[in-house]
């Protein structure tokens, strides 16, 4: 049993039969009220965020996730190839699981599949990336102070948006929380 106490930026509980993860969680206590909690947390099932407020009096089930360490090593049609690293057997998981970590897996990438009940529900992969850019516009001269943007395909068929001094064969950093370029590998 967990209490109001444990819930904390990457606890998973266990809420309505669904497993949840901690994205942020802020206590307050109030005057004369009691201590809440407000949170945002994610349904690990269907990948929704929710911005929930718990009383001090709440409780939640503890959830057991296992982390199963594997490799990413193809997509086909609606499948995504992963190889166990400690068995080395080899899985497809759908691209509803894999959702859009799909645009930055390359070959050979390390990834860890969150299962519950024994059952994939998430990939997760490293927050920073190195790829490399396969097509974008030429920069020119004079370019490297600007902070205008332009679009880069990089080598996974994904599009985001780089700094004009960027230019094809470049690796770059991207962040992929939310696809944004960090910078210059």
């Amino acid at each position: 049993m967990l209490y109001l106490t444990d819930l904390r930026n990457g606890t998973v509980f266990g809420m309505d039969s669904k497993p949840y993860l901690v994205v942020f969680s802020e206590h307050s206590k109030q005057g004369r009220g009691g201590a809440i909690m407000r949170t945002k947390i994610k349904d690990l099932i269907t990948g929704a965020m929710l911005d929930r407020t718990f009383k001090g009096s709440d409780s939640f089930d503890e959830v057991e996730i296992e982390r199963k360490k594997s490799q990413f090593l193809y997509s086909e049609g609606d499948d995504c190839y992963f190889m166990d690293n400690t068995t080395f057997d080899q899985f497809s998981l759908s691209r509803d699981v894999v959702g859009d970590k799909i645009n930055y897996l390359k070959e050979g990438m390390d990834a860890t599949i969150i299962l519950f009940e024994n059952k994939p529900i998430s990939v997760d992969i490293a927050t920073k990336v190195v790829l490399e850019i396969k097509y974008t516009e030429p920069g020119f001269k004079g370019n490297t102070q600007s902070t205008t943007l332009k679009p880069a395909m990089l080598e996974t068929g994904t599009e985001i948006q780089v700094p004009l001094f960027i230019t094809i064969g470049d690796k770059i950093v991207v962040d992929t929380r939310d696809g944004s370029y960090v910078e210059r590998a």
